[in-house]
């Protein structure tokens, strides 16, 4: 037997045992709980029999039969609530195996070479990570049959991934996490990872808002019994999956190891861009209610764009030329689309609906419908804040102009960097929070695709969106300065002739004479916190912007 062999047979004890542990604290739980009933039934026996008799042992019996009756009903109502309780499932967009047949035959030749069950299903998220995930709770089984207890977990990959590798390189990452369904297949593994799952979900279901005193009293009873359980079986339930994890990265170094070193590589580089993708391209787009149907695609301009910058991406482009994974799908830009969707929802908490306040955008129509769009609507709101200030105009001649003169003129003036600077970079915080509150909230549509059963957050929980926030709220100086770019960026397309454009990696781009100009950022800095402006003045000269002539604004 060769040393792989035996790491993996060890392993897969060592989570036996863990399994075992945790299982033994659930019959500890129920031994404390039928104690009584047991204390009980002695008593009444002794009494049967002619022992311990008298007054004081008939009220004992009595007494401990009472006590008895009420902990087997609580504990009766604890067992149904944690039964009833429904594990969280991550928001997946399911992929059907007539539209990925040649996926699930991946999948299924990884798992007949590492010796282990097939996963039931395949399903996509907008992450950079996979995971085996159980859904046999009956919630998820859709009112399947007992048989369903048995079903093997699903597969769930991340879509950048599927973009980004090669079919060889998917394999190869995969191969580890494939080789998880063996252990998911073991009874005791399986029974312990319900029970914890069951307490999971008792916490969480006990601490969900928005029920009555009547519903809230017994519910928050059951999550304190279920943490309590949680937290004896915190370690045994951590090794446990520590041990699993150890004992399928040691059956699938059998399966493309080689490739599976530089396959990992891939990953790392494709969180970098999948993150710069969605925190840099895809949020601004998000807050002006339009959402890129491609991010998938988009990820790979993203990557090809950071090896093109990054010396030590070097290299990586040049696989390009070999099948990419999206091809295992039928239709990948079906996929694309939901898994966008999905994660606009996400990180940002959209509509699960296409609407006119929500609508899809392509890359190609991205530097109008997006970064003009965001320039002007946030130039517009720092021109109605200045008015709101009682901000003179720039020209006297015609009052009604907005001119980035205006802005500069007020920065610059009177009172330095701690005075009108803050005081407007205060009104530019509350106009944004008044617009956000005034957004339209992700109601009717995503109820609607809750009830037809269609929507992938529908099992998670009742969580609001966005579920995972991409960025912390923006201070009062940042939104400023933003708005103040944006304001330059207007007058620039006015009166320089430059243009909107796309960067992959840092978003919303200002185009002059077809080149990106990212040396913007320092001289509004200047200007907005330390009241200077002759370095904006010195760059506007150079792009040849007029700061007097008037701009569009939304």
């Amino acid at each position: 037997m060769s040393g792989i062999d035996v790491g993996e047979e060890l392993g897969a004890r060592a989570a036996q045992a863990r399994a075992l542990a945790l299982l033994r604290i659930r019959s500890r739980a129920l031994a404390v709980v039928i104690t009584p009933a047991a204390v009980a039934v002695v008593l009444f026996a002794a009494g049967a029999q002619g022992h311990l008799g008298g007054p004081v042992w008939d009220g004992v019996r009595w007494a401990v039969l009472g006590v008895a009756v009420v902990v087997l009903l609580v504990a009766a109502a604890v067992a149904v609530a944690v039964a009833r309780a429904r594990p969280a499932v991550s928001p997946t967009v399911p992929v059907a195996e007539e539209g990925a047949p040649d996926l699930y035959r991946l999948v299924r030749d990884l798992a007949d070479r590492l010796g282990v069950p097939a996963p039931s299903a395949v399903a996509l998220t907008p992450d950079c990570d996979s995971w085996l995930e159980d859904r046999t709770h009956r919630a998820h089984r859709g009112g399947a049959g007992r048989e369903a207890r048995n079903t093997a977990p699903v597969l769930v990959i991340g879509s950048p991934f599927l973009w980004w590798m090669r079919v060889a390189e998917l394999r190869a990452v995969l191969a580890p996490v494939v080789a998880g369904t063996d252990s998911s297949a073991h009874p005791d593994i399986a029974a312990a990872r319900r029970f914890v799952r069951g307490l999971d979900a008792a916490v969480a279901d006990g601490a969900a808002p928005g029920r009555g005193a009547l519903r809230a009293v017994p519910a928050a009873f059951t999550g304190w019994v279920a943490r309590l359980l949680l937290r004896a079986c915190r370690e045994h339930a951590a090794e446990m999956e520590r041990c699993v994890a150890a004992t399928a990265s040691m059956r699938a170094q059998g399966v493309d190891y080689a490739l599976r070193i530089a396959a990992q590589e891939q990953v790392g580089l494709a969180y970098a861009g999948w993150d710069r993708l969605l925190t840099r391209v895809a949020l601004p787009a998000w807050r002006m209610g339009r959402w890129p149907s491609r991010l998938d695609a988009g990820v790979v301009s993203a990557l090809t764009e950071l090896s093109r910058r990054d010396r030590l991406a070097d290299g990586f482009t040049s696989r390009l030329g070999e099948r990419p994974a999206c091809d295992l799908l039928e239709e990948p830009g079906i996929a694309d689309e939901a898994t966008s969707l999905l994660a606009a929802r996400l990180f940002h908490g959209g509509p699960a609906e296409s609407g006119p306040d929500w609508a899809p955008v392509d890359w190609q129509q991205y530097p109008d419908e997006v970064v003009d769009r965001k320039w002007r609507t946030e130039a517009a709101r720092l021109h109605r804040v200045l008015d709101a200030m009682g901000v003179p105009p720039a020209s006297v001649a015609d009052p009604a102009v907005p001119t980035l003169a205006r802005v500069m003129e007020h920065l610059a003036g009177p009172g330095g960097p701690g005075g009108p600077g803050e005081e407007l970079a205060a009104g530019i915080g509350a106009a944004v929070a008044r617009d956000d509150a005034q957004a339209p909230a992700p109601g009717p549509a995503q109820q609607t695709a809750s009830a037809a059963g269609a929507d992938p957050l529908d099992l998670w929980g009742p969580d609001p969106l966005p579920l995972f926030p991409l960025q912390p709220p923006r201070t009062g100086t940042e939104l400023l300065a933003d708005h103040v770019a944006a304001m330059v960026c207007c007058a620039a397309v006015d009166t320089a002739g430059a243009a909107p454009g796309l960067d992959w990696l840092d978003g919303p781009a200002l185009l002059v004479d077809g080149e990106r100009r990212a040396d913007l950022a320092v001289p509004v800095l200047s200007l907005v916190e330390d009241g200077d402006p002759d370095p904006l003045r010195s760059w506007l000269a150079e792009v040849g912007v007029r700061s007097d002539k008037p701009v569009r604004l939304v």
